[in-house]
């Protein structure tokens, strides 16, 4: 029996859509590059949005369709009718809980209602950084499901996402990363194919790891250096000019007035960067993986009770740049 008009147009239009679900500080730069940077290559492509928090949503919305005047936008009430809608899945959501509720709850059984070819016609891209072995059960569902799924966790902060500058660390089949591949091309500069399914996120728990530490000695050398008297813009051009040099002290430097030339979270009350919470987040993923491969920890483990205590003594700093950790060792918190 051949489908009818109307179910072909459904699938056509399906294939033309792209859904967003988690619309959070990174979700939604994330997302508006993506979609902007869609609608300008074709007119007649669709997006849908999703996100825990309605407000999100249509906030998202209002304020892309007066950018982009004419844009096809609609906010779905679930994942399931996102996934249901687009033929182009991208996730961006807090942590591995979430991912598991989401894929095994609610995209996975849409894509289990689709017919054959239509959900093999479906790509999955979930940007979350989340235990490894929780992304490669969910894309092993995915899979059987017909459809393609990678894992692909970012780097470069809210920063990079709203410029666009963001580097994927990518997991998955080499088939499934060449049809991720330019859609990711929208949202970043850097497309890293790190390996089969989690290992994108294998490199991303790695890389925060080295961030998580280093951002804690950074602002140990900064309150050092001013307690011997040393101007902070000047020991920041020591460091970033000498081997101690790194994106924690160059870029994301704790101390304000350091980096005269850049404008840094700690420049606004450390808002608008990387979560304290959330790094205490990857500092727990790497605890995690490092225990289950036997792999020593010493100063992660450390970073990451430094983290812990910042969030439990300090509630406000929970939600601000996790640069602030400055602040926690500055009032003397680990002495």
């Amino acid at each position: 029996m051949r489908p009818s008009v109307s179910s072909m147009q459904s699938i056509l239009q399906r294939s033309s859509t792209t859904s967003f679900i988690g619309l959070g500080r990174m979700g939604s730069e994330m997302a508006t590059n993506l979609f902007s940077k869609q609608y300008a290559a074709s007119k007649d492509t669709h997006f849908v949005v999703c996100d825990a928090v309605p407000e999100a949503a249509q906030s998202f919305v209002n304020i892309f369709t007066q950018q982009n005047p004419g844009a096809n936008v609609t906010i779905a009430e679930s994942p399931q009718e996102a996934a249901l809608k687009a033929g182009t899945i991208v996730t961006m959501l807090p942590s591995s809980p979430h991912v598991k509720e989401v894929y095994t709850n609610r995209i996975i059984p849409a894509l289990a209602s689709l017919a054959p070819e239509v959900a093999r016609d479906t790509l999955c891209i979930d940007s979350t950084t989340l235990d490894v072995d929780v992304a490669r059960a969910v894309a092993s569902e995915v899979t059987r499901k017909g459809a393609s799924m990678v894992d692909a966790p970012v780097s470069g902060g809210v920063t990079g996402a709203k410029a666009g500058t963001l580097s994927f660390l990518v997991g998955g089949p080499e088939a499934s990363f060449n049809i991720a591949r330019p859609i990711l091309a929208l949202m970043g500069q850097r497309i890293i194919h790190c390996g089969e399914s989690g290992a994108g996120l294998g490199a991303k728990i790695c890389n925060n790891l080295v961030l998580g530490v280093e951002q804690i000695v950074v602002a140990e050398a900064m309150l050092l250096g001013q307690k011997l008297g040393l101007d902070p813009a000047i020991l920041a051009s020591v460091i970033n000019s000498s081997t101690g040099g790194c994106w924690s002290s160059s870029v994301n430097n704790p101390v304000p007035a350091a980096l005269p030339d850049k404008a840094p979270p700690c420049e606004r009350d450390y808002e608008g960067g990387f979560a304290t919470a959330l790094m205490l987040k990857d500092m727990g993923l790497a605890s995690d993986i490092a225990a289950k491969q036997k792999s020593s920890l010493p100063l992660g483990r450390a970073a990451q009770e430094i983290y812990e205590r910042v969030v439990k003594e300090k509630q406000e700093l929970a939600r601000k740049d996790f640069s602030s950790v400055y602040l926690y060792l500055r009032d003397g918190k680990c002495n």
